[in-house]
């Protein structure tokens, strides 16, 4: 009886170890795979494993997940099944997707999620630094009739780095400048962003983006610039950046640069004026001509077709 026992216990042993060693599902390196919960209020990650290393491979298994209806059952997947993926292609950096027109079919949170899940999961890839949308074969719009043009990872994570739990939809009016550097352009922007930013420091850091490929302006920001800190006290919002706001990157007019910042953030119902730091200082004057001591409101006289 003992000799049986030991026989067992040994058998019962080697099972356990057999069954570590030879577990199919998490072979091959991790993989993140995004969802959108059943709520529609957040993105939710789970874990795949995939010995793919090709590119295009791993293209089409991430497209094929971001399809699939996972274990969990509070969750459903970032294209869901009620919406057809016509195609899918990768060319220098850049996957685009064409949607069927029942794209159109989610709700408008639940869409932005979607897209937050797909840009998240397939950026992952190091090769593709871009996805954009289309739906039959036409760039995919905006709330507004705007293309949301050529998506990028950082567009839907937090001012902390994590991924976006609880998101929110702005449609922010941002003002950038025209090829002379001369005059302001009026941008409106969707964007998704965490609800633990403040819309005031969300509309700083999308200038200091630039713009986007589909918006017809340029850029007015050195983009290395860092916000330091951006705050809201009765009506004026006080923008402190780092060093580099003063190294310009661009041909805007010191004008355009400073009401570029006050315009957009006049924009929101609680800014009325702006006031400018670097590092905490404002005794300094940018471009040798706009002294950041001034406290400045919106200037519609810069627009570009006003003469």
């Amino acid at each position: 009886m003992r000799k049986s026992s030991i026989i067992l216990i040994v058998l019962a042993l080697l099972c356990l170890t057999g069954c570590h060693r030879s577990d199919p599902a998490q072979e091959g390196q991790a993989h993140s795979i995004y969802e959108v919960n059943k709520e529609e209020t957040k993105v939710v990650e789970r874990t795949i494993y995939t010995k793919e290393t090709d590119v295009v491979e791993l293209v089409r298994v991430y497209t094929d997940e971001l399809a699939r209806v996972s274990d969990n059952a509070d969750t459903r997947p970032a294209i869901p099944s009620t919406v057809t993926l016509n195609s899918c292609s990768f060319a220098e950096g850049t996957i685009t997707l064409d949607f069927a027109p029942n794209y159109a079919t989610m709700s408008r949170m639940g869409e932005i999620l979607s897209r937050a899940a797909i840009v998240r999961t397939l950026t992952q890839i190091e090769e593709v630094k871009y996805v954009t949308f289309l739906v039959d074969g036409n760039p995919l719009l905006n709330q507004s009739g705007v293309p949301v043009g050529v998506m990028t990872a950082e567009q839907f994570i937090d001012n902390s780095g994590n991924v976006i739990n609880t998101e929110e939809i702005a449609s922010l009016f941002l003002y950038f400048t025209n090829k002379d550097g001369n005059k302001l352009v009026k941008v409106n922007r969707e964007v998704a962003y965490s609800s633990n930013i403040a819309l005031e420091k969300l509309v700083v850091e999308q200038l200091i983006k630039g713009v986007k490929e589909s918006e017809d302006a340029y850029s007015v920001l050195n983009p290395n610039t860092d916000v330091v800190a951006v705050t809201v006290r009765d009506g004026v919002c006080y923008v402190n950046l780092d060093d580099d706001f003063l190294v310009p990157t661009t041909n805007a007019s010191a004008e355009v640069v400073i009401y570029s910042i006050a315009n957009s953030l006049v924009e929101l119902s609680n800014v009325n004026k702006v006031q400018f730091f670097v590092n905490g200082e404002n005794e300094l004057t940018y471009k040798e001509t706009m002294s950041l001591s001034e406290v400045y409101g919106r200037n519609l006289e810069l627009m570009e077709g006003d003469s």
